[in-house]
């Protein structure tokens, strides 16, 4: 059985009548989501904490990143599905941006899946929970996609996020667990190229003693203390439908994974190089 929202959930939706424009904010507060019975989804989501995400990433991405979109029209409006992306920047403002677009221009809620560190993090992984993230388990990522949930994931990873500037725009090792699901679950998977990212914080160093005390994989040293306003271009490619062509038993076969999760890999590479051929410059 629900209850009334906390008052720090109330106070979320509050503030979010504040950063967003009335029409979008009633329609993210309103939006149907499965109360647990403790006034947030089984996974801490509540939509008023995803309104309140939503007006705080907004400047950001209308103003200091101006994201500019190619290809909404391939991100499917209901039912499971998975976006694959790739991933740089030395901290996850492209997670951010990505989430941000989806949410604001096209009212659906993104699952970022995160590090198995990223929910342990204090008051950090709460937050990010009450806006949508989940912790990267097997069970979780199932659950969501059985209930037809949006999935967001980066299958680089932490090395994608922390690659050396020299390594910009190339991709490293591809994790292969968002091919299994695809199969398994019969969800289409939406390739994402994040252009602009890679030039927003040039890593210069990273201090990985104090990152195993601090619960990190390492603490970065970038070479600026906050994000330049690079202009963001987020490529969405044509679902990649998996499913079409392999039998959910084939999930368990760890070579067809590897080359379905190549397969994915391959369409992110292609949206990176269109992508970095048009743009005219990485603050334009």
């Amino acid at each position: 059985m629900s209850r009334s929202p906390a008052p720090s959930t109330a106070l979320a939706g509050a503030l979010a009548e504040r950063l967003l424009d009335p029409g979008r904010a009633r329609r993210l507060k309103d939006m149907e989501f499965r109360d647990a019975g403790h006034g947030f989804d089984p996974f801490g989501m509540h939509p008023a904490w995803v309104a309140l995400g939503a007006g705080l990433c907004r400047p950001l991405h209308a103003s200091w990143f101006r994201v500019t979109a190619h290809g909404r029209e391939h991100l499917p409006r209901e039912g499971a599905a998975i976006l694959a992306a790739n991933h740089s920047g030395t901290l996850p403002f492209d997670a951010a941006m990505l989430w941000a677009d989806v949410v604001l221009e096209v009212g659906r809620v993104p699952r970022p899946v995160g590090d198995v560190f990223v929910p342990a993090m204090p008051f950090v992984g709460t937050l990010f929970a009450r806006a949508g993230m989940v912790g990267g388990s097997r069970g979780n990522v199932r659950a969501l996609l059985r209930e037809g949930e949006l999935l967001m994931v980066f299958p680089e990873g932490v090395p994608g996020i922390g690659k050396p500037f020299s390594e910009r725009y190339r991709l490293q090792g591809w994790r292969v667990g968002h091919a299994e699901l695809a199969i398994r679950h019969r969800a289409p998977v939406v390739p994402v190229a994040i252009v602009g990212a890679e030039e927003q914080m040039p890593q210069v160093a990273r201090l990985e003693r104090l990152g195993r005390w601090m619960g990190l994989p390492y603490v970065p040293v970038p070479l600026v203390p906050f994000p330049l306003p690079v202009h963001y271009h987020v490529w969405y490619g044509e679902p990649i439908r998996l499913h079409e062509d392999l039998a959910p038993e084939a999930a368990d076969d760890p070579e067809v994974v590897r080359e379905a999760a190549a397969r994915v890999k391959q369409a992110v590479d292609a949206l990176l190089q269109r992508g970095l051929q048009e743009r005219r410059g990485i603050f334009r």
